[in-house]
């Protein structure tokens, strides 16, 4: 096929060019006021992220969450929270691309697949810090300018939409395939 082919037209559009998927687990290290007797609970929140485009092969995502440890002290007479701010960075392979993209100018998707959360939360073996096991997980596409081509009618045909080329009419055998009591006997088979 010639670029110049009458039957052929040449569309320019935005298409995904390029997709990628990451899981990761990540072990946090925080250090509380106090010497931790026990681990009450674990919370990861305010979760913000962005990507970018970093090479023909990779996405990164950027982004930041806070985890919040609610522990006891003090031979488990007092409880505190502490609360410690962890940014990271993810660099996403792109396992699908397409290499025929028109211009360097592309755009990135990024979805959260699995939000940060909470695995395991433990007191090290020292008794001072507290390790937080986290995963997460994204999907990334790579948005670019691509072209496709499409085959011209050479007709022309007109396809008329009008509700006379469907036939939507039941026929009686369908009727009389009908159980009237259908809901009640459903209904009393639960019962």
């Amino acid at each position: 096929m010639s670029f110049l082919d009458k039957d052929y037209r040449e569309i320019i559009t935005k298409a995904v060019i390029g997709k990628g998927k990451k899981f990761t687990q990540a072990t946090h290290s925080i250090s509380p006021s106090h010497r931790p007797t026990s681990i009450l609970g674990c919370w990861v929140i305010n979760h913000l992220y962005n990507a970018k485009k970093k090479s023909d092969d990779t996405v990164e995502v950027n982004g930041s969450y806070d985890i919040n440890v609610w522990y006891s002290y003090n031979d488990n007479t007092k409880t505190e929270v502490v609360t410690e701010r962890v940014t990271y960075s993810d660099l996403v392979p792109l396992g699908i691309k397409d290499d025929n993209c028109i211009n360097d100018e592309f755009d990135v998707i990024c979805k959260v697949l699995q939000q940060p959360n909470c695995l395991e939360c433990k007191i090290s073996n020292q008794g001072h810090k507290i390790l937080v096991e986290i995963e997460r997980e994204f999907l990334v596409e790579v948005l670019g300018e691509t072209k496709v081509y499409a085959k011209v009618d050479p007709k022309g045909t007109k396809y008329d939409d009008t509700d006379e080329d469907w036939d939507f009419a039941v026929t009686d055998d369908e009727l009389n395939e009908i159980d009237p009591d259908f809901l009640e006997s459903s209904s009393r088979s639960k019962d």
